[in-house]
């Protein structure tokens, strides 16, 4: 099969014709008949061209999210797959990186050094009974929203560290062994969670969910974690419980808009740790998925991770 792959990715294919593009140039004509593509942050205009493409029969992206694709018009005869498990343990080192920073409030140490100051503040903080706890996950009770295979990889990570994890999705039970609530039961929930962690995709249904009256079930301690999708989070909402200091702090790997704008008010926003949309860096195991896809395309089963 001949299969288009972006310039900026490199993948070893053995059986099919790998076709390497620009993705800020046109498809070249001469690869118009090509089977399959591989989607990597594509321009929309790459993708609005990909649609046209008369024999393909596999959109293979190697985003763990499949809204780009879903999005972009292919007809019902095209495959698409999404690029889950390509990003887990990425997504959960970071995800675990940016809560631990919250945690320890390692923003605050780091103005400190800037500052050339020994922050005896924050040791008294730290050994205050009253706040003490805060700087630990040990005992932290932990809701993972969107509970899938990157949650259930850094489920065990948090659990390592002596915190209790839930999980949030669409039905209530037990996945992976841990504990799992639906949506109708966030009321109930929201209120004796610690840290609140997003890993939703973008949908129609998960649009600005994280709002006003979701930050405002969290206890005022609580932190907020999103590494799904900017799409998700109400921003005037997040901003404003951060002001207002009814959430203790955030940190984001996403934002609606991306690159978030210069001036963008997130950026001054107090207590709010901002990473620019890096937690999943490279998709790892990519080769295996696509060769995986591909085969399925020639004999005629379905895909894995068919969207």
């Amino acid at each position: 099969m001949k299969v288009l792959v972006p310039s900026t990715v490199s993948l070893d294919l053995p059986g099919h014709e790998v076709v390497a593009f620009d993705p800020d140039r046109p498809i070249p004509d001469e690869h118009r008949d090509a089977d399959a593509l591989v989607e990597w942050v594509l321009p929309a205009e790459r993708l609005a061209e990909a649609t046209a493409l008369p024999r393909l029969r596999l959109v293979q992206t190697l985003s763990a999210g499949p809204d780009v694709i879903a999005a972009a018009g292919f007809d019902d005869g095209v495959a698409l797959a999404s690029g889950r498990s390509l990003h887990d343990a990425t997504v959960a080192e970071h995800t675990l990186a940016m809560l631990l920073a919250l945690v320890r409030d390692l923003p605050r140490l780091a103005s400190a050094q800037d500052e050339g100051r020994w922050d005896d503040a924050y040791r008294a903080d730290q050994a205050d009974p009253q706040t003490g706890g805060r700087f630990t996950l040990d005992g932290a009770h932990v809701a993972i929203w969107g509970f899938g295979g990157i949650a259930q990889r850094l489920a065990p990570m948090l659990e390592a560290l002596g915190a209790r994890v839930t999980g949030i999705a669409r039905s209530t039970g037990d996945r992976g062994g841990y504990p799992v609530v639906a949506h109708d039961l966030l009321p109930e929930l929201l209120p004796r969670v610690d840290v609140l962690v997003s890993i939703l995709p973008a949908t129609a249904a998960t649009d600005r969910v994280v709002d006003a009256g979701v930050l405002a079930a969290l206890p005022d301690h609580a932190l907020f974690v999103n590494v799904g999708r900017g799409a998700v989070v109400d921003e005037d909402d997040l901003r404003a419980a951060l002001e207002q200091g009814t959430l203790r702090a955030a940190a984001i790997d996403v934002t609606r808009v991306e690159p978030l704008p210069a001036g963008d008010p997130l950026w001054t926003t107090p207590h709010l740790l901002i990473t620019p949309h890096v937690a999943g860096g490279r998709p790892r195991g990519a080769a295996a998925l696509v060769l995986e896809n591909l085969a399925a395309i020639e004999a005629g089963e379905p895909v894995r991770n068919r969207v």
